[in-house]
């Protein structure tokens, strides 16, 4: 996984760095840290939040379900993020199922003595809204990949992004298992793998979770990558 080598302290957390001594310290005496192992449901879609958990190493995914059964891979969260702040400063029910991919390691800070925080501290509420904004940010660059790009292009696209991400230009190491990135991707996992053979008749090799990039130049012209969908995002840096 890509986040595995990322271990934060709570003190380390972007949320909690700016905030004065006494304000950490009050919500630090509100909060525990909860190490779980792979397969860990952290809350199902519907419940109400106890605590606004944040991500100290590994990750989590975020599900939708259908009533019918059918889910999809929404969004990784990783270390330093915050796990859905909406619904814990709203007190509304998540609209999503959070569980661990990976052995993981999240901070629990108390859902009331949060949301008062928020209400209290200028520089906490600003933190939060920082959060917020980039994983509104996030969903619309999602949105925007699932409606203007066939499954080939984001298959391609994805792949291109993950190797610039990885900082290995000639490959990428998919971070999960081929249904997780499909789903990820809007697509079935079959879809995913019929835009991978495509593109392997031209530009890409396939060996198992590594994706060989044999020309990036022609990769590039099949999947027509965008900086504001594929690229790093200024509020995310």
């Amino acid at each position: 996984m890509e986040s595995a080598t990322t271990n934060m302290a709570p003190e380390e957390l972007p949320i909690l760095r700016t905030l004065s001594t006494s304000r950490r310290k009050d919500l630090l005496r509100h909060a525990m840290q909860h190490s779980v192992a792979s397969g860990t449901v952290l809350f199902e879609q519907g419940d109400v939040p106890n605590f606004q958990l944040i991500v100290l190493a590994g990750s989590a995914h975020l599900f939708g379900r259908s009533v019918e059964g059918r889910e999809v891979l929404i969004e990784a969260v990783r270390p330093g993020d915050l796990i859905i702040p909406a619904a814990v400063v709203t007190g509304a029910p998540y609209l999503m199922q959070a569980r661990v991919p990976e052995p993981s390691r999240f901070l629990l800070v108390q859902a009331a003595p949060f949301r008062e925080a928020v209400a209290a501290d200028p520089l906490l509420a600003q933190a939060v809204i920082g959060s917020l904004s980039a994983q509104f940010r996030r969903m619309v660059r999602q949105i925007k990949n699932l409606k203007l790009r066939s499954a080939r292009q984001r298959a391609g696209s994805y792949v291109l992004a993950l190797a610039a991400r990885q900082g290995t230009p000639d490959k990428a190491v998919l971070p999960y298992e081929k249904n997780l990135v499909a789903s990820e991707l809007g697509i079935t996992r079959e879809s995913f793998s019929r835009a991978l053979s495509s593109l392997e008749r031209s530009c890409i090799r396939v060996e198992g979770q590594t994706i060989h990039i044999l020309s990036p130049v022609d990769l590039s012209q099949e999947s027509r990558p965008d900086p504001l969908i594929d690229g790093p995002d200024e509020a995310e840096r």
